[in-house]
């Protein structure tokens, strides 16, 4: 059961006003009566803040969250049921959870436990099992219990939360509207985007959400209750060789990844990706590398994808996991004088500043590193630099983990760097 937090009517201007529609939150929902106390419709209200954050995601929480504390008035905004963004609902929250999912119920932790590998045995009745039910139950559980989190921090801090979609109308204001709720227009002198990404799409692959899928769609419970014995997975990148390692350490899974780069986590020491490799194949990996996917076709139930050097790879499913596309594309950017990139990233100088000198980014959409971790430090410095206390993101020295089975940590310079 999802609980009910009724905010007051007569809070001050900029905050959540009550209504009678549900802002669904995961396991959180808020209730705001679009009219007033005697049942007319309210005006478009207007609320003004030292930081408006667009976004909820890590870069945008802990923004939020450091201005809160230095005594700043600070608004979030992000749509219906997307508190946490994509971390906690299509990201690093749900993927994460899978894994340690697929780790305990396949028995993979302790397949050596007694001296021999179960990987001998058919465990495909169990894994079956696990995919269909378990696994789903408890990322759902997850994102539940993440999203109320992310929701306490931000109102222990006093951060006001509007829900709807933002976007701007000048270089300090933004309009918010979310379905049956009235227009709100937030006044600021900083703005923080921290919309985060989704799955890039492209012109040679057509997603149907069964045969051909995104990483999204690789989360749908019906996937996993008739996930095939065979997957292919284009793009050797973070999130391709995460769920590809997660996907073939299912005992009746094998996968073959396929990227035109010839190494997979080009940016990892080659060392320690030789011992991915190792492992990986050990557990029924096969690997196209330098490979460059032309086309994909599906037929009787069955994906085929042409390769680049005319080899034709057969499978029950292909995952697709290269390149991510920044959410900016909402934002009405045009009004400010910003231009996004053609994946809808944008570019911040080394203090999170975009173009427009009040207008910061962060997390994501920014692109690399592009994990929780780096956003939630990214956030952090965001409202330092705009209140006064300026700091640069040092990246070579910031600690990294890819949760790939089994993961990789990292930080500084890779050996081939030195």
């Amino acid at each position: 059961g999802a609980t009910k937090v009724l905010l007051s009517a007569g809070r001050a201007a900029g905050r959540l006003v009550s209504s009678t529609s549900l802002w669904q939150c995961s396991s959180i929902a808020f209730r705001v009566n679009p009219r007033g106390a005697r049942g007319r419709p309210m005006s478009t209200s207007s609320g003004r803040y030292d930081l408006v954050c667009i976004g909820s995601g890590p870069a945008c929480q802990k923004a939020a969250i450091s201005a809160a504390k230095m005594g700043k008035k600070v608004a979030i905004v992000d749509g219906k049921g997307s508190l946490g963004g994509v971390c906690v609902h299509t990201g690093t929250i749900p993927s994460k959870t899978m894994r340690e999912a697929i780790m305990t119920l396949s028995g993979y932790r302790q397949r050596k436990f007694y001296g021999f590998d179960y990987n001998q045995f058919d465990l495909s009745a169990m894994a079956s099992t696990a995919d269909s039910s378990m696994i789903n139950d408890r990322i759902r559980q997850v994102i539940r219990e993440e999203a109320a989190v992310v929701y306490a921090q931000l109102r222990r801090n006093h951060v006001d939360i509007i829900p709807g979609k933002a976007h701007f109308d000048g270089h300090q204001q933004v309009v918010v509207e979310s379905p049956g709720q009235d227009i709100r227009s937030l006044m600021s002198e900083n703005f923080l985007i921290g919309v985060g990404t989704r799955p890039a799409e492209s012109s040679k692959v057509v997603f149907d959400g069964k045969h051909v899928l995104d990483a999204d769609m690789l989360l749908d419970e019906k996937i996993w209750a008739n996930l095939p014995n065979e997957v292919i997975v284009v793009g050797a990148g973070i999130i391709g060789i995460e769920y590809a390692s997660m996907l073939v350490a299912l005992p009746h899974v094998k996968v073959t990844v396929v990227d035109e780069r010839p190494q997979m986590l080009d940016f990892v020491d080659r060392e320690i990706v030789d011992s991915l490799y190792f492992m990986m194949r050990k557990n029924g990996a096969t690997f196209r590398m330098a490979e460059a996917v032309q086309e994909v076709n599906v037929n009787n139930g069955k994906v085929t994808a042409l390769l680049g050097s005319g080899k034709k790879l057969q499978a029950g499913a292909l995952l697709y996991a290269i390149g991510r596309q920044g959410n900016t594309d909402t934002l009405n950017l045009d009004s400010v004088g910003l231009t996004p990139d053609k994946r809808g990233k944008l570019t911040v100088n080394e203090y999170f500043q975009t173009d427009v000198p009040n207008i910061y980014a962060a997390g994501d959409v920014i692109g690399a590193p592009a994990l929780a971790s780096s956003s939630f430090e990214q956030g952090r410095l965001v409202a330092q630099n705009i209140f006064g206390n300026p700091k640069t993101f040092k990246e070579n020295l910031f600690p990294f983990g890819i949760y790939t089975i089994p993961e990789i940590s990292m930080v500084g310079r890779t050996e081939e760097d030195l």
